[in-house]
């Protein structure tokens, strides 16, 4: 079997990072080392208690969670509860998790876990705003280049903005802190709202999982359900864009997706495009390649391939 993937989730579940999680939990070409809870679709302290009760639905109480940023770096924290509900995962019935939240500090863990790990060996999977990565960075600089990729959820180009005109949510809670993991120098993979777009539910995907016959699957049909409304209601859409679980995807079916090395900067002065993601898809600036922008994938394999995962529960 080849080597597993180190993974850190850096979270704040959220529907889709929920399934997210789930998916990473089942697929064994992953190891995730970690979740550290950050501030984003709901406060902290919701979504460090979300990722607790993810691990007690997946029977994986082995995999330590961390609360880290309660806000964006300089910043007033946005939310998204007309989205995902107050407890940040409405729909299912939800319960208070017994599991026992870390007491290390989310940015304290993610710096010692690189510090001590060999070069190149742990991936950051960053699928909320990115105030607990770029602390980390600002912080330790030297982890910097000890890491293998970033691989995040966020941004958008030709799919423009799903919170502003011009950008998306994850981006605009924290731009401040996407312009410093940006510029950082450390390999990054973006999937922006360009591609999870394409991958959109539909009432047979749904079906699929609550055929599963499994809790997880009966959770995860009941998640995808509740979330997609917003979605339908928003945009008129015939399902919504499963989002985070992308990055999970691209990790271990990269095969899946396509899209071009170039340049990512991010806009944090501008009121009217504040967090817009300004990727310089066509070349048209002397701006080095900073970022792998994946722009499209194939929704059929995507669905069978989560589907294929959770089965394992």
């Amino acid at each position: 079997m080849p080597k597993r993937q180190r993974v850190i989730i850096d979270t704040d579940p959220g529907h889709d990072d929920a399934v997210a999680i789930l998916l990473a939990l089942a697929c064994e070409e992953l190891e995730v080392l970690g979740l550290t809870a950050v501030a984003g679709n709901v406060p902290l302290h919701l979504t460090e208690k979300n990722a607790r009760i993810i691990c007690e639905l997946a029977e994986r109480t082995d995999v330590p969670v961390f609360a880290g940023c309660e806000k964006p770096m300089k910043r007033a924290l946005v939310t998204a509860e007309e989205v995902h509900g107050k407890s940040g995962l409405d729909g299912p019935e939800l319960w208070e998790p017994s599991m026992e939240l870390q007491k290390t500090h989310a940015v304290d863990f993610i710096i010692e876990t690189i510090a001590a790990s060999p070069e190149n060996s742990v991936v950051l999977c960053p699928i909320g705003p990115l105030t607990n990565i770029a602390t980390a960075f600002e912080r330790k600089p030297e982890i910097i280049s000890r890491i293998q990729e970033i691989v995040l959820m966020g941004g958008a180009y030709f799919q423009v903005g799903n919170v502003t005109p011009a950008a998306e949510f994850n981006i605009y809670v924290d731009p401040d802190a996407a312009q410093i993991v940006f510029r950082s120098g450390a390999p990054i993979t973006v999937l922006p709202l360009d591609v999870t777009h394409k991958v959109m539910t539909t009432p047979r995907r749904l079906r699929a999982f609550r055929d599963l016959g499994s809790r997880v699957g009966h959770v995860v049909a009941e998640l995808t359900g509740f979330y997609e409304r917003f979605d339908l209601n928003k945009y008129g859409m015939e399902g919504a864009p499963l989002h985070d679980p992308c990055t999970i995807a691209y990790l271990v079916r990269p095969e899946l997706f396509s899209g071009r090395h170039i340049n990512v900067e991010i806009e944090t002065e501008s009121e009217l495009t504040r967090g817009m993601t300004v990727a310089d898809w066509w070349g048209v600036t002397s701006r080095k390649p900073n970022a792998n922008f994946i722009g499209d994938a194939d929704a059929v394999r995507f669905y069978s391939f989560i589907t294929e995962k959770l089965a394992i529960y």
